[in-house]
């Protein structure tokens, strides 16, 4: 790749500022970092949601909206495509990075993780970069503090006047969509946690429905998570064997999970609210396809269930 991970999200930043009146986001500066919000104070919206997601991706894919169908009521759906799984998803766009400061808590994703590299991911990709610039995403409705901004820069070693930290409640438009925008990224670490080497995986793509916005962040992560869970559909492209897709196939969708077919945030609340106490199995798509580029043959695992998503999202 001719940039750094981090710089080509930072190209995206800068894109996004230079027309932050027309995607409705605002920035500010906590101790000397560059802040801005997707869908804090701002409104954000459509298209600064497709542009955080892209900045998650470190520009290494495409997102896309469009119309269709889901449980017989027209619906927005967000399309994502990559020819760099391994380096925008995994190594870019997972939040993986907890970010606990005091009262501060959020989950961290984009670039600069690879710079930090206090996520174990790294080691066994063999993976890190040191760039001239950061850019960390955060979904949260707290406000970044001074704490917040030492923690990254003391993990990360990126100067703060050289840090740009991107905020989105996942009560909001921006803030839902960059998170429905993890279709493949879901897919591929569910490979991954199964010792799948993702650097089998050529290109991807994936969709899911986007709901509307919840009234809480705790009904959003319910929402954002059926969706991708029951809605989100992956389509990867491998080169590996014809026996090793069919013996890993079966296990990736969500469906492999005795907790499949509860909603979400039903099973959050009876594991007190701990993602860490639920199953690992049902965090993927509803729906996978293999197509292998060695052999030429295609594979497909699970099945959608729309009325869940539906009932999901207040219909």
């Amino acid at each position: 790749m001719p940039l750094s991970l981090n710089a080509r999200a930072a190209a995206v930043v800068d894109q996004c500022l230079a027309d932050r009146e027309t995607l409705k986001i605002g920035v500010s500066e906590v101790a000397g970092a560059r802040v801005v919000d997707f869908g804090q104070a701002s409104v954000g919206g459509l298209n600064a949601g497709s542009m955080l997601a892209r900045i998650c991706l470190a520009d290494l894919g495409t997102v896309a909206l469009r119309s269709g169908d889901f449980a017989g009521r027209p619906t927005a759906f967000l399309d994502v495509s990559t020819d760099f799984p391994l380096e925008a998803c995994l190594m870019s766009q997972y939040a993986g990075w907890q970010i606990a400061v005091g009262d501060f808590f959020a989950m961290g994703s984009g670039p600069l993780r690879a710079v930090a590299t206090v996520e174990k991911l790294f080691g066994e990709f063999d993976f890190t970069e040191s760039p001239e610039v950061g850019v960390l995403v955060l979904e949260t409705a707290s406000d970044v503090t001074a704490d917040v901004v030492d923690f990254v820069t003391q993990k990360s070693g990126i100067p703060r006047e050289s840090l740009t930290i991107c905020v989105a409640p996942t009560a909001s438009l921006a803030g839902t969509i960059q998170v429905i925008a993890r279709s493949v990224e879901t897919a591929l670490h569910q490979l991954h946690e199964r010792d799948f080497d993702i650097r089998q995986v050529v290109s991807a793509c994936g969709s899911a429905p986007l709901p509307g916005v919840a009234k809480s962040d705790l009904d959003a992560i319910g929402r954002t998570n059926d969706a991708i869970l029951y809605g989100g559909r992956a389509v990867l492209w491998v080169d590996t064997t014809d026996a090793q897709i069919e013996s890993i196939g079966p296990l990736i969708p969500s469906s492999a999970s005795p907790s499949h077919g509860q909603p979400f945030l039903s099973l959050f609340e009876a594991a007190g609210r701990d993602f860490y106490k639920l199953d690992p199995a049902l965090f993927s798509v509803a729906e996978i396809v293999f197509h292998n580029v060695r052999t030429g043959r295609a594979f497909h695992y699970g099945e959608c269930v729309p009325d869940l998503v539906s009932q999901s999202t207040g219909f």
